[in-house]
């Protein structure tokens, strides 16, 4: 029997009436179902000012990096042109950007990240990118004469490249290949995430790979998986 067909069998069994059966009023449950404000996502807005990455040059730095990982081109806007650094900044002064998920206590064990398998960090998001960054650009200087943001973008490359395979290391201090993964990740979620967040302005990471978005029902189209259902994305950002 094809999926479809048991679900529409158990539909149709969960339709006949017991017989005997009598319905009871549902008491004690909540009449107020709305959600307390503190639990309610704030969005962040474009322009307002800036609360971790105030400094300009590390903006450019951090920019000319989310700008290589996801350039502009035909398809659509560049990382930052669709607010990555908004959604970054947004996040580094929040829980995420404070490590509140995170287990950090100390003494990191020898052997740990190997046992967990993948690099394990004390250090918060927020940390880990004031240090990259400036480690970034120490290295851009010292092996090319320039910050990272003013060299062309083949040597740009050429160096995110080189962390990402672990044949540079900007720092001691700096997983290197840890932090390149984790400025991918970021970028990536500034591109498709929710643009109540800051990033995905005007819904354009939604609108290239063809996602409705936060739409109350998609019951209509349960059964159209991996087709173009033409749909305008729709945001968690309220409209009144």
């Amino acid at each position: 029997m094809k999926r479809r067909q048991a679900l529409l069998t158990l539909g149709a069994a969960a339709a006949v009436p017991v017989a005997g059966a009598i319905a009871k009023e549902m008491r004690g449950y909540p009449h107020d179902m709305s959600l307390e404000k503190a639990f309610m996502p704030s969005p962040v807005h474009q322009g307002t000012s800036w609360k971790v990455l105030t400094d300009a040059e590390e903006r450019r730095t951090l920019g000319a990096v989310f700008d290589r990982l996801i350039p502009a081109d035909e398809h659509g806007p560049s990382a930052t042109q669709a607010g990555a650094l908004v959604f970054l900044d947004g996040q580094l002064a929040g829980p995420y950007g404070e490590g509140a998920m995170l287990y950090r206590k100390g003494p990191k064990s020898p052997g740990e990240d190997q046992l967990m398998q993948k690099p394990q960090f004390i250090a918060t998001p927020r940390e880990r990118y004031a240090t990259g960054i400036k480690a970034l650009d120490t290295y851009a200087s010292r092996a090319h004469g320039k910050r990272f943001a003013d060299l062309p973008a083949e040597l740009q490359d050429q160096i995110l490249a080189g962390m990402e395979e672990g044949s540079i290391q900007l720092s001691r201090d700096v997983n290197t290949k840890a932090f390149f993964e984790l400025m991918l990740m970021n970028a990536r979620e500034s591109y498709f995430a929710d643009p109540m967040y800051g990033g995905n302005q005007d819904m354009v990471g939604w609108k290239l790979i063809g996602f409705p978005g936060a739409r109350y029902d998609y019951r209509l189209y349960a059964d159209r998986t991996g087709q173009a259902l033409g749909l305008q994305p729709v945001s968690l950002i309220p409209k009144d």
